[in-house]
């Protein structure tokens, strides 16, 4: 696999390194990345030399989100028999079979470590919250700032995570949360310095290298499906049909516009203003 890969994968030492690419747009998820990083997932699943996964990513940031440049152009009708976008049902047919490809990191039999640096927004917290442990540096940027005007969650483990008013208090106004603090309400299991942040997540990887395959997938799999007695997968996909019914308010239709006519970073900029400075701190 080639550097200009949008996803890079690697096993070494009982782990499979698997690195978002795109650190020129902050590896924002475009639909080949996320087609790419699901199939490297169950590659890695099934390669019986991998006792863990390790999610990272290279550049600045750990994922920025959904590439918006796509994800809000005019929305697209029918073409020939194939669905369009226009209809409520169409946009939450699309929006729960994206949601299949990131499910991978919850099903597969192995578990997942995501290693977050830098933003960690809208998407990429849709990648990260749906692996199994978080490691995170002090100052990592946790959010989902789209909630303000384009949509909601297409899906949801932070109220599993955090709580119910966590959950609500971050996601009903789109701030942020550092790492250090998001540690402190569970959404993350340690922070550390961004320096020492690859050291600290190759050792725990080295410590689970150390177990049978079979008992980490044993042991996985049952705290995951304690989450599904909960609701955990059913909320899932009640996220992704809610998110489609967000992308009808008014204020998407907006911020669309303004992506067409004006460009994403000015669509981002009026989104935004109004809050400030919108990290929450403990």
């Amino acid at each position: 696999m080639t550097d200009e890969s949008p996803v890079l994968y690697e096993v070494r030492d009982g782990t499979a390194w698997i690195t978002l690419n795109r650190p020129a747009k902050r590896n924002a998820l475009s639909e080949s990345l996320q087609e790419q990083l699901s199939a490297l997932l169950w590659d890695a699943d099934e390669d019986n030399r991998v006792h863990a996964v390790v999610l990272k990513a290279a550049g600045p940031d750990f994922c920025s989100g959904y590439d918006l440049q796509k994800y809000d152009q005019p929305v697209p009708g029918q073409v020939d028999h194939r669905r369009g976008r226009a209809k409520f049902d169409d946009d939450a047919w699309h929006q729960e079979r994206a949601q299949r490809l990131r499910m991978a990191l919850f099903d597969m039999h192995k578990p997942v470590i995501a290693q977050v640096h830098g933003r960690c927004l809208a998407g990429g917290t849709d990648l990260a919250l749906l692996c199994d442990i978080v490691i995170c540096s002090d100052d990592a940027l946790f959010g989902f700032p789209p909630a303000r005007s384009q949509g909601s969650l297409p899906s949801h483990m932070w109220l599993y995570l955090v709580g119910p008013q966590w959950a609500k208090r971050l996601l009903l106004t789109g701030d942020s949360i550092r790492g250090v603090d998001a540690v402190q309400i569970g959404l993350a299991l340690k922070a550390v310095p961004a320096d020492t942040l690859d050291a600290e997540v190759a050792a725990l990887a080295g410590r689970l290298s150390l177990i049978d395959a079979d008992l980490l997938s044993a042991n996985k799999r049952i705290v995951n499906l304690g989450l599904e007695m909960m609701g955990a997968r059913t909320l899932q996909r009640m996220a992704a049909e809610m998110d489609a019914r967000g992308h009808l308010a008014a204020s998407r239709f907006q911020f669309n516009e303004t992506v067409r006519t004006q460009g994403l970073k000015e669509a981002v900029r009026r989104r935004d203003e109004p809050f400030g400075d919108a990290v929450v701190k403990l």
